[in-house]
C-alpha cells in the first residue's frame, strides 16, 4: 500500500497522475496554473522513513526471520536474493557484495584489468567509477557524453581507443541507460570488455533489455537512496559468463574458493549481509510499482514545464565538439528537461533538469520549501585527487560534459511524494521560469 495522499499507480501500461487544481484549458506553464497547495511544507529530496512505513510489516518480518536464523553473512537469504535479482535482470549470474563501489572493483579485478591498462569511462558521474579503475592500477580515460542520456558518446569513445584500452565502463546515469547497443558493438569490434556501471539503473532497460544484461559484467549499488535500496550498503555484480561469476565469488571472499582457510588469489572482504538481502527481497517485489510512480511524477513535471523549454531552446547537438570547446554559445533556453530515449525505459533515479540560471533557481526553490541538489558539481578529472598528479589519467575534449556540469539541478522525485508536494514543486519551478520568460 502507498502512503496516505501519495500517487499510487496500479501496474498498467499507461500511467496516469491525479492532478490537483490543474487547469485543463490552460497551456502548461501558464500563470493560471501557479496555484500553490493551501498548506506548504518542506519537500525533501527523499524520505526513507515513508518508504519503510509503507512496507513496514513485510520488512520487519523479513528481518526477524534473519535474526532468528543466526546466519548473518551470505547463506541462503543472500543466495535467494541473487537468484531473484538474476531473474529480474534477465542474466544468468548475480553475485552479492558489500557495496556498489566494491561491485565495480570486483568486476575489474575479475576481468584481469590492472597496471598498464586503460579503461574509457564517463567524466560526469559519482567518484567511485573512476576510483575503481585507479584502485586496480589502471588508467581512467574520460570520454565526452551525450547531451540527452548523459551516457558515454560513442564517437568520443572511438576517438580515445588505443592499444592499451582494455574496457569501456559505461555509466547509466540518473536512471537512464547509455547507448549500450552502440557501445557494445564498438567493444566487440575492438575485442575489449564492456562493463556497465548500473548503480542508478536497477529496472531501467534499453531496447527491451535490462540494465546489467548488456555488458560482459555489470555493477549495481543498493545504497539506501537508490530505487532499490538496502538499509545500509550493498552491491551486486551480474554477468552471463559462469566462469567470470565464479571468479567474482572467490574474489569477494578473500580469495577463498572451497577450503575455508585456503586463499587461492588476493581477494577482498566484500560479502552481502543476509539482513540486507532479506530487505532487498521485500523491496524487489515493490520495485516495478515504485518505478512506475517515479515515471508518473516525471511525466507530470515534463507536461507542466514544457512551455518553458519552447522559448528559444538551444539544441546542444547542433554544435561540434570543436566549436563548443573554442567558443561555447550563449545559453538561450530557459530550461532543459530530461529527454528519455525512445528505445529506453527511464526509471528516474533523479529528475535532473538544466538551467544556466542554476544559483538563482536553487535559491528560489529553497524559499518555496523545495529541496534541490547538484549531481555532480565537478567533473571527475577536475577532482582534487586527480589534479594532484599522483594518479595517471587522460581525457579527450569534454565540451558537453563541461556544459552539463555547470547547469544540472535535481528536484525531488520519489514514490512516496504526495500530490500536494508534487504540485508544490511544479508551482515553484513554474513561478521562477514564468518570471524569466524572454519578451
Amino acid at each position: 500500500m502507498s502512503a496516505p495522499g501519495s500517487i499510487y499507480l496500479h501496474r498498467t501500461n499507461t500511467a496516469t497522475f491525479p492532478l490537483a487544481d490543474h487547469v485543463e484549458d490552460e497551456p502548461a506553464g501558464s500563470m493560471a496554473q501557479l496555484r500553490f497547495p493551501a498548506t506548504r511544507t518542506h519537500v525533501p529530496m527523499l524520505d526513507l522513513q515513508r518508504e519503510y512505513r509503507s512496507i513496514q510489516a513485510e520488512i520487519d518480518e523479513a528481518c526477524h526471520g534473519v535474526l532468528d536464523s543466526g546466519q548473518y553473512v551470505l547463506g541462503a537469504e543472500v543466495e535467494a536474493f541473487e537468484q531473484e535479482a538474476a531473474n529480474y535482470l534477465h542474466v544468468e549470474q548475480a553475485v552479492g557484495c558489500a557495496s556498489g563501489t566494491d561491485a565495480l572493483l570486483l568486476a575489474l579485478l575479475a576481468l584481469g584489468i590492472g597496471p598498464g591498462d586503460e579503461v574509457i569511462t564517463s567524466p560526469f558521474t559519482f567518484f567511485a567509477t573512476a576510483a575503481a579503475i585507479t584502485r586496480v592500477g589502471a588508467t581512467p580515460v574520460f570520454a565526452d557524453i551525450e547531451p540527452d542520456t548523459y551516457g558515454l558518446a560513442p564517437q568520443s569513445v572511438t576517438e580515445l581507443m588505443g592499444p592499451r584500452t582494455r574496457a569501456v565502463l559505461a555509466v547509466h546515469l540518473f536512471g537512464q541507460m547509455a547507448d549500450v547497443s552502440q557501445l557494445s558493438r564498438l567493444c566487440r569490434q575492438a575485442g575489449i570488455w564492456l562493463v556497465e556501471d548500473a548503480a542508478q539503473a536497477f529496472g531501467a532497460s534499453w531496447q527491451g533489455r535490462p540494465a546489467g544484461a548488456w555488458g560482459d559484467v555489470a555493477a549495481f549499488s543498493f545504497y539506501p537512496t537508490k530505487n532499490l535500496g538496502a538499509a545500509g550498503d550493498g552491491g551486486l555484480v551480474t554477468t552471463n559468463q559462469p566462469e567470470l561469476a565464479q571468479r567474482i565469488r572467490v574474489l569477494r571472499q578473500q580469495g577463498v574458493r572451497d577450503s575455508r582457510y585456503c586463499h587461492e588469489v588476493l581477494g577482498i572482504n566484500s560479502r552481502l549481509d543476509a539482513l540486507q538481502a532479506a530487505i532487498l527481497r521485500v523491496k524487489l517485489r515493490h520495485l516495478d510499482d515504485w518505478n512506475q510512480q517515479r515515471q508518473a511524477i516525471a511525466a507530470r513535471y515534463i507536461e507542466s514545464w514544457a512551455a518553458f523549454v519552447a522559448h528559444g531552446q538551444e539544441d546542444i547537438h547542433s554544435h561540434t565538439s570543436a566549436r563548443l570547446a573554442d567558443n561555447p554559445p550563449e545559453p538561450r533556453a530557459l530550461l532543459h528537461l530530461p529527454q528519455p530515449a525512445p528505445q529506453a525505459v527511464h526509471i528516474y533515479h533523479q529528475f535532473t533538469l538544466r538551467t544556466a540560471q542554476r544559483t538563482a533557481f536553487r535559491e528560489h526553490l529553497a524559499k518555496d520549501g523545495v529541496a534541490s541538489e547538484i549531481y555532480y558539481p565537478l567533473l571527475l578529472p577536475d577532482q582534487p585527487v586527480f589534479q594532484s598528479g599522483r594518479y595517471p589519467w587522460r581525457s579527450g575534449p569534454l565540451p558537453v560534459a563541461q556544459r552539463i556540469c555547470r547547469e544540472v539541478v535535481s528536484v525531488p522525485i520519489f514514490p512516496q511524494l504526495t500530490v500536494a508536494e508534487v504540485e508544490q514543486v511544479i508551482c515553484s519551478v513554474q513561478s521562477f521560469f514564468a518570471a524569466n520568460v524572454p519578451s
